[in-house]
Protein backbone atom coordinates (compact mmCIF):
# COMPACT_ATOMS: atom_id res chain seq x y z
CA UNK A 1 0.00 0.00 0.00
CA UNK A 2 1.32 3.39 -1.24
CA UNK A 3 1.38 5.98 1.69
CA UNK A 4 0.71 9.73 1.54
CA UNK A 5 3.50 11.79 1.64
CA UNK A 6 3.51 15.68 1.28
CA UNK A 7 5.77 18.14 -0.84
CA UNK A 8 7.69 18.74 2.33
CA UNK A 9 8.26 14.68 2.91
CA UNK A 10 9.04 14.84 -1.21
CA UNK A 11 11.56 17.47 -0.39
CA UNK A 12 13.54 16.08 2.20
CA UNK A 13 13.43 12.11 0.44
CA UNK A 14 14.85 14.44 -3.12
CA UNK A 15 17.90 15.82 -0.13
CA UNK A 16 18.60 12.30 1.12
CA UNK A 17 19.07 10.60 -2.23
CA UNK A 18 21.08 13.00 -3.34
CA UNK A 19 23.54 12.52 -0.09
CA UNK A 20 22.53 10.73 2.65
CA UNK A 21 24.83 12.28 5.05
CA UNK A 22 23.25 15.44 3.89
CA UNK A 23 23.07 17.89 7.62
CA UNK A 24 19.35 18.12 9.23
CA UNK A 25 20.20 21.60 9.31
CA UNK A 26 20.42 22.28 5.26
CA UNK A 27 17.73 20.18 4.51
CA UNK A 28 15.78 22.29 7.05
CA UNK A 29 16.99 25.46 5.06
CA UNK A 30 15.91 23.38 1.46
CA UNK A 31 12.94 22.90 2.89
CA UNK A 32 12.35 26.11 4.55
CA UNK A 33 11.45 24.40 8.27
CA UNK A 34 13.30 24.17 11.28
CA UNK A 35 16.42 21.30 11.73
CA UNK A 36 13.66 19.48 14.66
CA UNK A 37 10.55 19.08 12.45
CA UNK A 38 13.23 17.48 9.83
CA UNK A 39 14.27 15.05 12.61
CA UNK A 40 10.87 14.57 13.73
CA UNK A 41 9.98 13.73 9.75
CA UNK A 42 12.72 11.31 9.14
CA UNK A 43 11.45 9.46 12.14
CA UNK A 44 8.11 9.34 10.59
CA UNK A 45 9.39 8.53 7.24
CA UNK A 46 11.44 5.90 8.50
CA UNK A 47 8.73 4.05 11.14
CA UNK A 48 6.50 4.47 8.17
CA UNK A 49 8.46 2.03 6.06
CA UNK A 50 9.44 4.77 3.41
CA UNK A 51 13.17 5.14 4.37
CA UNK A 52 14.43 1.56 4.41
CA UNK A 53 18.07 3.05 6.03
CA UNK A 54 21.05 4.38 4.86
CA UNK A 55 24.52 2.58 3.55
CA UNK A 56 27.84 2.49 2.45
CA UNK A 57 28.19 2.00 -1.09
CA UNK A 58 31.76 0.35 -2.31
CA UNK A 59 32.49 0.51 -6.08
CA UNK A 60 33.18 -2.74 -6.92
CA UNK A 61 36.13 -2.07 -9.04
CA UNK A 62 38.03 -0.79 -5.89
CA UNK A 63 38.13 -4.25 -4.15
CA UNK A 64 38.88 -5.96 -7.29
CA UNK A 65 35.61 -7.16 -8.53
CA UNK A 66 35.61 -6.29 -12.47
CA UNK A 67 33.21 -8.38 -13.64
CA UNK A 68 29.50 -7.63 -13.08
CA UNK A 69 26.41 -10.17 -14.91
CA UNK A 70 23.33 -10.86 -14.53
CA UNK A 71 22.21 -14.37 -14.71
CA UNK A 72 18.54 -15.60 -15.41
CA UNK A 73 17.80 -18.76 -14.14
CA UNK A 74 15.53 -21.75 -15.29
CA UNK A 75 13.65 -23.65 -12.36
CA UNK A 76 12.67 -27.75 -12.88
CA UNK A 77 9.62 -26.51 -11.52
CA UNK A 78 8.53 -22.60 -10.28
CA UNK A 79 7.35 -23.92 -6.54
CA UNK A 80 11.24 -24.78 -5.92
CA UNK A 81 11.57 -20.93 -5.38
CA UNK A 82 11.79 -20.49 -1.97
CA UNK A 83 14.70 -23.31 -1.46
CA UNK A 84 16.48 -22.00 -4.71
CA UNK A 85 16.38 -18.12 -2.88
CA UNK A 86 17.70 -19.86 0.22
CA UNK A 87 21.13 -21.84 -1.79
CA UNK A 88 21.09 -18.48 -3.55
CA UNK A 89 21.84 -16.61 -0.68
CA UNK A 90 24.48 -18.26 0.39
CA UNK A 91 26.20 -17.11 -2.64
CA UNK A 92 28.38 -14.09 -1.76
CA UNK A 93 28.95 -13.02 -4.98
CA UNK A 94 25.29 -12.59 -5.81
CA UNK A 95 24.08 -9.19 -4.61
CA UNK A 96 20.95 -9.00 -5.42
CA UNK A 97 17.66 -11.50 -6.60
CA UNK A 98 14.65 -11.03 -8.57
CA UNK A 99 11.40 -13.45 -8.80
CA UNK A 100 10.05 -12.66 -12.35
CA UNK A 101 7.84 -13.28 -14.87
CA UNK A 102 8.40 -14.73 -18.24
CA UNK A 103 10.41 -18.22 -19.37
CA UNK A 104 13.05 -17.34 -16.42
CA UNK A 105 12.36 -17.65 -12.66
CA UNK A 106 14.72 -15.35 -11.28
CA UNK A 107 17.24 -12.79 -12.61
CA UNK A 108 20.13 -11.98 -10.82
CA UNK A 109 22.92 -9.44 -10.30
CA UNK A 110 26.62 -10.78 -9.74
CA UNK A 111 30.16 -9.93 -9.54
CA UNK A 112 33.77 -11.74 -9.90
CA UNK A 113 37.44 -11.06 -10.36
CA UNK A 114 37.73 -12.24 -13.57
CA UNK A 115 36.26 -14.66 -16.20
CA UNK A 116 37.90 -17.86 -13.93
CA UNK A 117 35.66 -16.76 -11.14
CA UNK A 118 32.25 -16.29 -13.02
CA UNK A 119 32.80 -19.47 -14.60
CA UNK A 120 33.32 -21.17 -11.01
CA UNK A 121 30.48 -19.37 -9.71
CA UNK A 122 28.23 -20.37 -12.39
CA UNK A 123 29.45 -23.62 -12.78
CA UNK A 124 30.08 -25.44 -9.02
CA UNK A 125 27.88 -22.77 -7.31
CA UNK A 126 25.03 -21.82 -9.17
CA UNK A 127 24.54 -24.89 -11.21
CA UNK A 128 25.30 -27.40 -8.10
CA UNK A 129 21.76 -26.20 -6.39
CA UNK A 130 19.03 -28.48 -6.84
CA UNK A 131 15.77 -27.36 -8.99
CA UNK A 132 17.80 -24.99 -11.14
CA UNK A 133 17.98 -26.47 -14.89
CA UNK A 134 19.56 -23.75 -16.80
CA UNK A 135 21.04 -20.29 -16.94
CA UNK A 136 21.43 -17.25 -19.47
CA UNK A 137 24.27 -14.99 -18.59
CA UNK A 138 24.74 -11.24 -19.77
CA UNK A 139 27.95 -9.56 -19.21
CA UNK A 140 27.92 -5.80 -18.26
CA UNK A 141 29.74 -3.82 -20.35
CA UNK A 142 29.16 -0.19 -18.79
CA UNK A 143 26.55 0.57 -16.19
CA UNK A 144 25.13 3.72 -18.15
CA UNK A 145 22.78 4.73 -15.46
CA UNK A 146 23.23 4.45 -11.66
CA UNK A 147 20.76 6.03 -9.13
CA UNK A 148 18.75 5.62 -6.47
CA UNK A 149 14.44 5.87 -6.90
CA UNK A 150 13.07 9.61 -5.98
CA UNK A 151 9.97 11.36 -4.76
CA UNK A 152 7.76 12.71 -7.95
Amino acid sequence: MQQQIDTIDQKILSCLVKNARMPYLEIARICGISGAAIHQRIKKLESNGIILGSRLLVKPEAIGLNICVFIAISLSNASHYEEVICALDKIPEIVECHFITGKFAFLIKVYCSDHEHLMNTILKSIHSIPNIVGTETFISLSQAIDRQVSPV
